[in-house]
């Protein structure tokens, strides 16, 4: 495994040369696997739980392979010199592995039509270009139906980081849920236009107190909106990763993100020559979305709640997206019944009745 900063990175020869002297003799006879993350991998959310999937494929095929990550790269144009640099190194696979890579990703597939490129949540697709997502909104539910059941003001906080699908997905499935236990249940939302900024969750975090909730739940990447509710005696989930380290108080559980045999997976694909594109989009049947140990504060009857809606995702008799559904305006959105489908849940851009902008 070489990793490389983005510092060091752009000194043109230097950085082939860091990874050349950082990786054993032995790697100029493995296949080069890259990612890009966009946070650090120290951030204890989103992207800990990629790179915990890049050290599967390191235990599972380090004799073949040789991982790359670049950390911290941006959702914007400075994104398409780092996944050149990767390609030029050599990495025949390339993981990049947040929405807002999109764009940067198919652009430089088509400079390099010999690397497979796979971008995670999002959309576009090429022959070398896979998509790969998870049924986050599943695990949403699960949270919506904990809050709901256990705030006491029937308000709730939700704090995001942008209005793109998957967020509003999983507004909308933790609002659901919610209602579900209490039909008054009003959420909340703050979006800070990042997914990893500290000091910006902390701040949303407070304003979404200030407005009344009770249980606030992140779609943000690290752990600091927990450690300000652990301060407040209030309680929240984690995103992406058991967080309960960080909160043990006010922590109730999390959305575990599990990309490992996802990524082993594609990486096999590559190695024996059957690699093709292709768009993934798992969730709880299939191991993708977990459900972090709940804390000894949600009471047995909310637990068992809980497990029901994650047996129902396993089996297929639950789904939170069947109607009547309203959106914010009231229209009905989905007919008594009627189950959304999968592409329509892939581009949704609408609120759900109940959620509230606190921006």
């Amino acid at each position: 495994m070489t990793m490389i900063s983005r510092r060091t990175l752009f000194k043109g020869a230097g950085a082939a040369t860091l990874a050349t002297l950082a990786s054993p003799a032995l790697a100029e006879d493995k296949v080069k696997v890259g990612f890009i993350f966009l946070g650090p991998i120290g951030d204890y959310g989103w992207t800990w739980a990629h790179n915990k999937g890049r050290e599967a494929i390191d235990a599972e095929l380090g004799d073949k392979v040789e991982t790359i990550y670049v950390e911290n790269v941006a959702e914007d144009a400075s994104a398409i010199p780092v996944l050149r640099d990767l390609a030029q190194q050599g990495c025949k696979l390339i993981f990049t592995t947040s929405y807002g890579y999109m764009d940067q990703t198919v652009q430089v597939a088509g400079e390099f039509p010999d690397v497979k490129f796979e971008h995670c949540t999002g959309f576009k697709r090429a022959d070398n270009v896979s998509t790969y997502n998870s049924k986050f909104h599943e695990g949403r539910a699960v949270l919506g139906t904990i809050a709901g059941k256990m705030s006491t003001s029937g308000v709730m906080g939700y704090l995001g980081s942008y209005k793109v699908p998957e967020v509003v997905l999983g507004v909308n499935a933790f609002a659901l849920a919610a209602q579900k236990q209490n039909p008054a249940a009003v959420v909340k939302l703050v979006l800070i236009d990042s997914w990893f900024d500290p000091p910006k969750e902390a701040a949303a975090t407070e304003t979404l107190i200030n407005l009344g909730c009770d249980i606030v739940t992140t779609h943000t990447d690290s752990p600091g909106p927990l450690q300000i509710l652990e301060q407040k005696g209030l309680h929240g989930f984690g995103q992406g990763a058991d967080m309960s380290a960080f909160a043990p108080n006010a922590h109730l559980t999390a959305i575990e993100d599990i990309w490992g045999p996802y990524y082993v997976e594609r990486t096999k694909a590559l190695l024996d020559g059957t690699w093709a594109s292709s768009d993934t989009w798992d969730g709880m049947k299939e191991g993708t979305v977990m459900i972090a140990p709940y804390s000894k504060d949600v009471p047995a009857d909310v637990i068992a709640l809980a497990d029901g809606v994650q047996a129902g995702y396993k089996d297929g008799s639950y789904d939170i997206f069947t109607g009547p559904i309203y959106d914010q305006d009231g229209n009905l959105k989905v007919k008594d019944g009627e189950v959304m489908a999968l592409g329509d849940l892939a581009v949704i851009d609408w609120f759900v009745k109940g959620v509230e902008s606190a921006s």
